[in-house]
């Protein structure tokens, strides 16, 4: 019984060295098959970003200038490109068809004015002679109308004297605003009028300027989201910077002043004007350029875009949890800087993600932490 119980005892004592020995060498073995990642604890920070759009450029006003009266061109007062200023003469159209029709129009008013004049005073003596009833009521009413008709003459002829002053007034094509001129497609000898196609330059009014760009339906939600409504985006919006077509930034800025309520059902965009200052008029209207529309958040978790991956345009990261790693969707913020996301969703503060090596990882791989790493904090 005694050496029955001892042998018993030895198995025991040889199990359990092998059941160690077998522990270890799986442990060993997990060790061996887990690689070293990098990790990150997630803390909230802050970031400033910008999203580009681009963006055409227009004056304020661009104007058309077009003749009002018909004629030849016989004066061009200025060259394509000049600045110009409100009421400076542009152009001249011959004038001599318009005088005429001026002075034509000055001596019908003569005319009427004295036949006018002749009917009041038949109209004086008639009274007089009704009152000592040498003429009849009759004679008297129908000196009356004369002079009536005489007055409705004159009314007419003045009507026509100040048309005739209009017409020769149009022959100095003036501009209706300061501004820049645009191309003079005609010369002097030109024949033009008010129905030509073509006009005869453009002004435009460029001491500001206006910037269109289209923005995403999506990204006019998020702007409302943020400030409770476009009104309040507008108002609180910070100032905006254009990037000109040569790469250079404009020294001004400028703020977004109207966000359209209607989306485009082609483009699904909503378009959206800003206005820059253009004191150094370094802007042309026609231009082109790329808005630039800076975002500021604080207090939001940040994690580096290496430490994604995508998949049916979902973005995913590896969660580290328990000595594994766990694949998480994260709703992300749509702008970005180009290295980072701002998450919206699936991660929290405290949670800690694998920022390496994340293109031969798998959902539910054993690692080990190599180093931690944190994100740069920004303001």
């Amino acid at each position: 019984m005694i050496i029955r119980e001892k042998l018993w005892g030895i198995v025991a004592i040889v199990a359990a060295v092998a059941t160690l020995s077998g522990c270890q060498e799986q442990q060993t073995t997990s060790k061996r098959n887990s690689r070293e990642y990098d990790v990150m604890i997630l803390e909230p920070t802050s970031r400033k970003l910008s999203s580009t759009y681009s963006a055409t450029i227009q004056g304020k006003q661009d104007i058309d200038i077009r003749p009002k009266v018909s004629g030849y061109i016989t004066d061009i007062y200025v060259k394509e490109g000049a600045i110009v200023h409100k009421n400076q003469t542009l152009f001249v159209i011959d004038q001599v068809p318009y005088q005429a029709e001026l002075q034509t129009a000055e001596a019908n008013v003569d005319v009427a004015q004295a036949t006018v004049d002749a009917a009041e005073l038949s109209v004086s003596s008639k009274e007089r002679l009704f009152e000592q009833n040498i003429i009849s009521e009759f004679d008297l009413r129908m000196a009356r109308t004369s002079l009536a008709s005489a007055k409705a003459q004159l009314a007419q002829a003045r009507a026509n004297e100040v048309n005739a002053q209009n017409n020769l007034s149009y022959t100095l094509v003036k501009s209706p605003v300061d501004g820049v001129l645009g191309t003079l497609p005609f010369r002097v000898g030109t024949l033009v009028s008010p129905s030509d196609a073509t006009p005869l330059t453009s002004v435009s009014d460029n001491s500001e300027m206006y910037i269109y760009f289209s923005m995403t339906e999506a990204q006019a939600l998020s702007l409302k989201r943020q400030f409770g409504s476009i009104d309040n985006a507008l108002r609180q919006m910070p100032s905006i910077h254009l990037q000109l077509s040569d790469g250079t930034i404009y020294s001004e800025a400028g703020r977004i002043e109207s966000i359209s309520g209607i989306i485009d059902p082609t483009t699904g965009t909503v378009t959206v004007r800003a206005k820059f200052p253009n004191h150094d008029r370094l802007l042309i209207s026609g231009g082109s350029g790329n808005v630039i529309l800076p975002h500021k958040q604080t207090g939001c978790i940040v994690i580096p875009q290496a430490a994604t991956y995508e998949v049916q345009d979902k973005v995913y990261a590896y969660k580290y949890e328990n000595g594994v790693a766990k694949a998480t969707i994260v709703g992300v913020f749509e702008i970005s800087n180009g290295k980072e996301y701002i998450v919206e969703s699936g991660l929290i503060e405290g949670d800690t993600i694998i920022v390496d090596g994340i293109g031969i990882l798998r959902d539910g791989a054993p690692i080990n932490i190599k180093k931690f790493v944190t994100a740069k904090k920004k303001k």
